[in-house]
């Protein structure tokens, strides 16, 4: 296959090359780049360092980044860094982290799978490597039930995605495409009109009447709603065993190289932050929640907080042949020429730490360094 390239009429990820790429799942889609700061735990005093004095982390302020959320806010990522510091900053956009781990800002991210696919092809393979997975699921079709009744009323309605090219904004093109329907991916304008609205505003166009629904990740689905929305279709049904990759934990290949321990340590502290997520489903959840409250000033209310956290599941596998898939439904829809992801993912570490913990390896779909 060909190098990767955006093609040229898609303005927003050519911006990607410079940002680069598109969008990130989560706050998916928004193109604000207001970073914050999540306090971690400081490293044990006396604690023995690794090889590098501290790992700067990025993710986003998003359930479906609850890994490094809980991760960060438990201590659990710290535990195994002994005396390695941990430094957090979050991004509310996929191009926004993308361009930090490409200036050396961070080390270590937490993004979607557009994000990853973008960023490895705009590099031609040189920046970033996948090395291990982090949540799946959290996407849904959310309509007004006073419009929509079924998915075929759809067609000639305003549905809105994050972002132009991001990951829901595939996924609803392509599911367009699967009805025999025509829209223009560039322009959103066909048989539906695909609406790109920031995730922070969509609840408002909604309301206002401006959209008639919305396909679009956790919690915006959940805070629609709430407003009156009625949930049509959850993408995970689209997929083989309900799966598909929603957050992958990206590396950058020089921190790689240089502080593999680190990265061995940081997917450690991953490993064990979704099996306490998973085995308490409820403190983790409030744990989640308290670290929004803490990066953004406003916790989730109960009747977002609980359907968005139950819609997500949150594993280790990067569920590498879904994301090979979604770069096909990319080309499929015309924002990008078909890629060479050969080499984009590195699962050597996290196999090894999920060996150590008596778990299953995972697969690269074909896609691995070797």
């Amino acid at each position: 296959m060909s190098a990767a390239r955006p093609l040229t009429t898609l303005r927003t990820l050519a911006a990607l090359a410079a940002l680069p790429l598109l969008l990130t799942a989560c706050a998916y889609g928004s193109e604000s780049t207001d970073d914050g700061k999540q306090a971690a735990p400081a490293a044990a005093a006396g604690a023995e360092k690794l090889s590098a004095d501290e790992v700067r982390i990025g993710y986003f302020p998003n359930l479906t980044h609850a890994t490094a959320l809980v991760g960060v806010q438990e201590g659990l990522l710290q535990k195994e860094l002994g005396g390695t510091s941990i430094k957090a900053s979050t991004f509310n956009a996929g191009p926004s982290e993308i361009e930090a781990l490409n200036a050396g800002s961070i080390d270590i991210g937490w993004i979607g799978p557009s994000p990853s696919i973008n960023g490895y092809t705009k590099s031609k393979g040189k920046n970033l490597r996948i090395i291990g997975g982090s949540a799946s699921g959290g996407v849904k079709l959310v309509v007004n039930p006073d419009k929509i009744k079924s998915l075929k009323d759809l067609k000639g309605k305003k549905i809105a995605t994050p972002q132009l090219g991001n990951t829901q904004d595939v996924a609803f093109l392509n599911w367009i495409a699967d009805q025999g329907w025509k829209v223009d991916a560039e322009s959103g304008r066909g048989d539906v009109s695909v609406v790109r609205t920031d995730n922070k505003i969509t609840p408002d166009a909604y309301k206002s009447g401006s959209i008639d629904g919305a396909w679009v990740p956790e919690p915006t689905a959940s805070k629609l709603v709430a407003e009156g929305a009625k949930v049509l279709l959850d993408e995970s049904t689209l997929w083989p065993d309900k799966k598909f990759v929603i957050t992958n934990i990206i590396v950058s290949q020089k921190f790689l190289k240089e502080h593999p321990d680190v990265v061995e340590a940081v997917l450690r502290g991953s490993v064990k932050t979704n099996q306490w997520i998973n085995a308490n489903p409820d403190q983790a959840k409030a744990s989640a929640n308290e670290a929004l409250k803490e990066l953004s000033g406003k916790a989730l209310p109960a009747e977002v907080l609980d359907p968005a956290w139950k819609s997500i599941t949150f594993l280790d596998d990067p569920l590498a042949s879904t994301l090979s898939s979604q770069a096909e439904h990319a080309v499929k829809a015309g924002l990008l020429e078909e890629p060479d992801l050969k080499g984009i993912y590195d699962l050597t570490h996290i196999n090894k730490v999920l060996e150590a913990e008596g778990g299953d390896r995972v697969d690269d779909a074909g896609l691995g360094t070797e």
